[in-house]
């Protein structure tokens, strides 16, 4: 076994779920606790946590209902995406050193088998870009605009919560790849300031009045034909008003919704995607890791010449990370959400 020295944590401090909340999520619902680290066993790493990532999905997995994913067990540790350094080894595939990326966040150090890592090349970018623009998040965003909405050169595009991750890579890889136009909305002027610095041609904030109205004006007589779908809700409606005939949209997220407790109205138009040809397609994220190479082949070349780039919003400590989460579930972050350790 190698090990970055001979002393190693033999406990690790992480974030469980105490209880299920009931609507929007509250400090009481998380609870910071320590727990004891398994030994290494052959095939395995310990990870010293670098980052943690906390992503609107999760809401999800906090309910005790049957989704794509298994929900959060009560009095455990949760888990996310994580990027880390190898501190010990006892895998020939890992060194000492190696920083990776796993999915066992939410706490201070994690010991898993080597083969559930991933090797993050910091020689394109740092470690924290491989939770966010160079990960699952990036690939998100390029999967869905280009494999999900089959966006072609000179597609006009609106995506919804644009100042977010995911929807500042959508607007970015859509210019990039040569929209005609793309239109963003976010909840401040500060959001939509910076979407307007990086690139969008035209981005709106949702609080000022009815989404429909703000999104006629932004897209003009020519209308949209993809739309990035990260809200739902009153965004979904507008954009199937605004779509034009054969129109895609690719429903990545509803954060809109994620807190309701009672059930949400589908929208009231639905009807328009016939008339419109329309293609309403939910995708999930792990069915396009195929495309993963080809994504990091491309985005990495547009970070390097300043095509694209990336915003994230930085907390601090472990404590920390419960209120990070409902704070991205507010809206608070600008970019990527990420606890630091």
């Amino acid at each position: 076994m190698s090990t970055e020295n001979t002393t190693l944590p033999a406990t690790t401090r992480e974030i469980q779920l105490a209880s299920r909340p009931h609507g929007r999520p509250a400090p009481e619902n998380f609870r910071l606790a320590e727990s004891p680290l398994p030994e290494l066993q052959d095939g395995q790493v310990l990870v010293r946590n670098l980052y943690i990532s906390v992503d609107p999905y999760m809401r999800g997995r906090m309910n005790d209902v049957k989704s794509y994913s298994a929900p959060f067990a009560l009095d455990a540790a949760m888990e996310g995406g994580a990027v880390g350094e190898v501190i010990a080894s006892r895998s020939a595939d890992r060194k000492v050193g190696d920083t990776v990326v796993h999915s066992l966040g939410w706490r201070e150090y994690a010991v898993l088998d080597a083969s559930a890592t991933a090797l993050a090349r910091t020689d394109l970018a740092p470690a924290s870009a491989f939770l966010g623009a160079l990960g699952m998040t990036g690939l998100t965003a390029y999967a869905g605009l280009l494999k999900v909405a089959e966006f072609k050169p000179g597609d006009a595009v609106f995506v919804s919560g644009a100042a977010g991750a995911v929807g500042s890579l959508v607007g970015q890889i859509a210019k990039a790849m040569g929209a005609s136009r793309v239109i963003g909305s976010a909840g401040t002027p500060e959001k939509v300031a910076r979407l307007l610095e990086l690139g969008f041609d035209a981005a709106f904030n949702y609080h000022d009045g009815p989404v429909l109205d703000l999104l006629k004006e932004a897209a003009g007589e020519k209308g949209i034909d993809v739309y990035f779908d990260n809200v739902g809700g009153e965004h979904l409606e507008a954009a199937l008003s605004v779509l034009n005939v054969g129109g895609r949209v690719a429903m990545c997220g509803a954060i809109a919704q994620y807190n309701a407790t009672e059930p949400t109205p589908a929208p009231r138009n639905l009807m328009l995607a016939i008339g419109k040809q329309l293609t309403l397609k939910g995708f999930l994220v792990g069915s396009y890791w195929q495309y993963m190479g080809e994504f990091v082949e491309k985005i990495s070349g547009w970070l390097a010449d300043g095509t694209i780039r990336y915003d994230e919003t930085i907390v601090d400590s472990l404590e920390n990370a419960p209120q990070a989460f409902m704070d991205l579930l507010d809206g608070a972050n600008t970019g990527k959400m990420l606890v630091r350790l």
